[in-house]
């Protein structure tokens, strides 16, 4: 299978109990399901920051403001649809004051309504218990770079 290069950002969004907000994904052409933060494909001239807010905005609708502006690059392989996408994904953190904020999907296009299937707000301790994968694997290591100085979530989830 041949690779396509794809630059993406994503976006791991923490609510005020430090739970990440994970989204439920299938795929219609290979039928796997996974768990992965909001985000996607950086467009021609977008930034990796705009096209994380656009992202998370698109998926989720909550405030694309708050997304930090510092990231961390992670080079990922991910299957999609029939295709293998390489490149590197930067993510980025975003902190909400309110427990589990609602979401809508109001910049899906159709198919990615149907894809979309549902979300959660999840633990760092219940990220192994859930029914699919989580993509990427690196979630906490990702979080601790974004943080170095700053609270830890998986101590006060704990």
């Amino acid at each position: 299978m041949k690779a396509i290069y794809r630059p993406a950002a994503r976006v791991i969004c923490l609510d005020a109990a430090c739970r990440v907000l994970l989204l439920r994904w299938h795929d219609p052409v290979d039928g796997v399901w996974l768990w992965e933060p909001p985000g996607g494909g950086i467009e021609p001239g977008e930034t990796p920051l705009a096209a994380a807010r656009r992202e998370l905005m698109e998926e989720t609708g909550l405030d694309p403001g708050a997304v930090l502006d510092r990231s961390v690059p992670v080079e990922r392989t991910v299957r999609w649809k029939g295709k293998r996408y390489v490149g590197p994904e930067d993510f980025f953190v975003a902190h909400f004051a309110a427990d589990r904020p609602a979401l809508t999907r109001t910049g899906l296009l159709p198919n990615e309504q149907v894809e979309l299937h549902s979300h959660a707000w999840v633990s760092w301790t219940d990220l192994t218990s859930l029914p699919d994968p989580v993509e990427p694997p690196e979630l906490v290591t990702v979080l601790r770079a974004l943080q170095p100085d700053g609270p830890w979530c998986e101590a006060r989830s704990g």
